[in-house]
């Protein structure tokens, strides 16, 4: 599948060690992970060279292009909250994960149109997307 992953960039990178987690299993798995640059540690250097409009138009086509959307949402960004919203409104499956104890806001735990799941541990973290695809796939 292809797969959209959307996580912090401006808004924090702490929780970069995750993404890379995820997307190493995502392409483990043998999917195309479409923003796989993002889970890298210099990715905020790499898109800070980018321009506004060349992102959003790059972003959002492949958000229209994806199967399947899997967002990490720990650390608050108006870009991924903005890209959930589009990928739902194009009606794409979307997983969103959170680590446990942290305040993620009730207008993405709250949507029943998308997938929520907590992790105290990248493992838990793991096996929560993979449960998710499986969904899809079976």
């Amino acid at each position: 599948m292809k797969i959209y992953f959307s996580c912090s960039l401006t808004g924090g990178r702490g929780d970069q060690p995750i993404y890379a987690a995820l997307v190493a299993r995502l392409q483990n798995l043998g999917h195309d992970v479409l923003t796989a640059h993002l889970a890298h540690s210099e990715a905020l250097a790499v898109e800070g060279n980018q321009d506004d409009v060349t992102v959003y138009d790059r972003d959002t086509a492949w958000v229209r292009e994806c199967d399947v959307m899997v967002a990490e949402v720990s650390t608050p960004s108006h870009g991924v909250g903005f890209e959930v919203a589009y990928a739902l409104a194009y009606g794409k499956p979307v997983f969103c994960c959170a680590r446990t104890g942290v305040p993620v806001s009730k207008m993405v735990t709250g949507c029943p149109d998308l997938t929520m799941a907590r992790y105290a541990s990248d493992l838990e973290a793991l096996e929560a997307m993979e449960a998710f695809l499986d969904t899809l796939l079976n």
